[in-house]
């Protein structure tokens, strides 16, 4: 007797969605299906040594590069994959979800590649991270146009040479796909990203003379990026790709994974891209991790945390050498503004600090960087053309006058800023009207000129519950307490409500968000991830 067929996925409790039978195929879901049951009790078990790690982490309240390791790190025959065509000049990338607006005006940006995010910039509604495949199906048959309804401005996509080349970025493994079970269990949100993507774009990027490129958020640790690579191998295996034709840029955002960078670049080795230094997320993580260290861990306001301080400094500059001993592209930071509209003089100072943060990230050694408008690209760009010139990227510059050592990561106490009252304000604010937007479906979010994403609000509720656990006394002389943050949260909701009137207040999620910024911020027990609560609430 034949063996009985597997298990096909289960889609739950989800409303279809126009053409969702293109994206959810019976030879797409097998393929995701197969992914989920080779790789997912692997995922677990990584989980659960995050929780081991941290647990250690809070014992010692220290990091130190892994001695266990130490044969790779001291191995200097070793390098990654050499870069494919489309992927050797990345000097500016833009970033954003994969709506069908944010498709076309990324690709037509002038950005050289453009992040398509179905992570921390994508609410994962279903509709999100259906529609979003399709939009990307769509994208490369050239299928894909656009009628705004409110302005009726239509947008279509230039010739493909003007096109920048998508690195797909796929949820962290924290997350779950709710709506796609196997035997009753849902499948891996990453899983579920890169599956559907690579299945159905994967032969047509090779058509098109590019591949599949992949950013890989939140990893921890090198055998978080081991599986990975072995996701790939299986992949290609499965769909008859030649091996190697994967390539994966590795954003080095939590405290840990910045002890490992020459680690997760050995297991990726023959797909590896690059590494991405990424701001919020790994403030966010060293308060996670380091969140019951006393004083010397206490993050001053956000905006008081830049690129050059001493610790930040030291990670980017590990980053950049690391890559480029290893062959690898280092991919700089996000210029988070939006251009006003309306006020110019706004846009000068802002355009100034995002030449100057471009310029120092070139000089350093940075191969490319992240915006997230168009309007930056201009900026950017002139920057990176100023250093590199021809060239694609500056690889040759190896850095070794760079030396940094494991507690130079960690060196949190070299700041002079401290947390201040309008420092709170702001993280409450920012965090509530992030978090209602998210709710509705909306991951980047224009607040106060800054394109936010995921990672603002996890580093704003951290913040919060970071400063009243460690008792923190403000410039006013107020201490930071969960009474204080009710109070400055019932005042920002009201401050809202007046803002934009009672009726489009009703028809927001304000309350809810609202609650939420204080659950995650003032429970004593700390959650991993701000969206894990925050997807129990998501429609």
């Amino acid at each position: 007797m034949s063996a009985p067929a597997p298990s096909p996925l289960a889609i739950v409790d989800a409303e279809p969605l126009p053409r969702q039978d293109e994206v959810l195929n019976h030879a797409a879901l097998a393929f995701v299906a197969e992914l989920h049951r080779q790789f997912t009790p692997r995922r677990d078990e990584l989980l659960a040594r995050r929780g081991e790690r941290r647990a250690e982490i809070a014992r010692t309240s220290t990091l130190d590069f892994l001695p266990e390791t130490a044969a790779i790190r001291a191995d200097g025959s070793w390098k990654v994959a050499p870069a494919p065509a489309a992927l050797n000049d990345r000097r500016v990338e833009i970033t954003g979800p994969t709506d069908r607006k944010m498709t076309i005006n990324a690709l037509n940006s002038g950005a050289k590649v453009w992040l398509a995010d179905f992570e921390d910039a994508s609410a994962p509604t279903w509709e999100n991270v259906i529609l979003g495949q399709l939009n990307l199906i769509d994208a490369y048959t050239r299928n894909i146009d656009f009628t705004d309804p409110r302005s009726g401005k239509s947008y279509a996509l230039r010739p493909a040479d003007e096109l920048a080349t998508v690195v797909t970025r796929p949820r962290g493994w924290h997350l779950d796909e709710r709506h796609l079970q196997l035997d009753g269990a849902p499948v891996p949100g990453a899983l579920v990203d890169f599956g559907l993507y690579f299945f159905h774009n994967a032969q047509r990027l090779i058509d098109l003379g590019k591949g599949p490129y992949f950013y890989l958020p939140k990893t921890e640790s090198h055998l978080e990026a081991r599986l990975w690579n072995d996701i790939f191998v299986f992949a290609q295996d499965y769909l008859g790709i030649p091996q190697g034709t994967v390539r994966a840029t590795v954003l080095i955002e939590t405290i840990t994974a910045a002890y490992e960078m020459e680690e997760i670049l050995y297991e990726l080795r023959d797909h590896a891209s690059g590494l991405n230094a990424g701001r919020w997320d790994y403030l966010f993580s060293i308060v996670k991790n380091f969140r019951d260290g006393g004083a010397k861990f206490v993050l001053p306001d956000r905006n008081a945390v830049t690129m050059t301080a001493p610790f930040m400094r030291a990670y980017t500059e590990l980053l950049v050498r690391t890559c480029h001993k290893r062959g690898a592209h280092a991919i700089g930071g996000m210029a988070a503004f939006i251009p006003s509209r309306r006020d110019a003089e706004v846009n000068k100072v802002a355009f100034e600090k995002v030449k100057a943060d471009k310029d120092r990230e070139a000089h350093d050694g940075f191969d490319g960087s992240w915006v997230a408008h168009p309007d930056l690209v201009p900026i950017a760009m002139a920057s990176f053309d100023a250093v590199l010139g021809e060239k694609p990227n500056q690889k040759e510059r190896l850095r070794e006058d760079v030396s940094v050592a494991a507690g130079d990561l960690i060196a949190i106490d070299t700041l002079d800023a401290k947390p201040t009252y309008d420092g709170l304000r702001n993280a409450v604010a920012v965090g509530i009207r992030y978090i209602e937007a998210w709710l509705r479906g909306m991951g980047a979010v224009a607040i106060f000129n800054l394109m936010e994403d995921a990672a603002t609000a996890e580093i704003s509720r951290s913040q919060i519950w970071q400063w009243i656990n460690a008792d923190v006394v403000f410039e006013n002389g107020e201490h930071a307490t969960a009474d204080l943050a009710r109070k400055v949260a019932a005042e920002e909701l009201a401050a809202i409500r007046a803002e934009i009137g009672d009726e489009a207040f009703a028809s927001g999620k304000w309350q809810q968000a609202h609650d939420l910024l204080l659950q995650v911020s003032l429970d004593q027990d700390y959650a991993d991830f701000l969206t894990l609560p925050a997807y129990e609430q998501l429609a």
